[in-house]
């Protein structure tokens, strides 16, 4: 496995360390990847869909969370006794974690379940004491006056 030095990143930026952790998590392969499949959508510039297929699921079976700017999904059928005996099993009904990292300011605004499909909404909301503002210059002498007054 080949490892990868931030440390000269980390030397001219602030409040980076949360990307070798995205970086970290990217690297690992995970065998069960591609259950369930989804989808992510970009509904407009601040809005978000994440939709995945979770046929044989119902709301009772699916769990959805958000800790930590991470988003995770988690489906697991209830045990209904006795299992019935296949001819053919094509519809995957086995346990399983998807987790997404979420940027900042992502939230998760709601969550639906319609014909086998989860559809989870998220929204950018970015705080006012975030967003860009503009700095008034005042002239030099101005400026030396009104410190001394204050």
């Amino acid at each position: 496995m080949q490892t990868i030095d931030f440390t000269p990143l980390f030397r001219n930026s602030v409040g980076f360390d949360r990307m070798q952790r995205l970086l970290d998590n990217v690297s690992r392969v995970d065998a069960s990847a591609g259950y369930p499949p989804y989808n992510i959508e970009q509904l407009s510039a601040d809005a978000y869909r994440v939709t995945m297929a979770v046929a044989g699921f119902g709301e009772a079976d699916l769990d959805v969370s958000v800790e930590n700017g991470t988003l995770s999904i988690a489906g697991k059928i209830a045990d209904a006794g006795e299992e019935p005996t296949y001819l053919h099993r094509g519809i995957a009904g086995r346990a399983f974690q998807r987790k997404f990292e979420l940027a900042d300011h992502i939230e998760v605004t709601g969550a639906s379940l319609t014909n086998g499909m989860l559809h989870v909404d998220l929204e950018r909301r970015v705080p006012e004491e975030a967003k860009p503002k503009s700095i008034k210059i005042v002239g030099g002498a101005k400026a030396i006056e009104q410190k001394k007054a204050a």
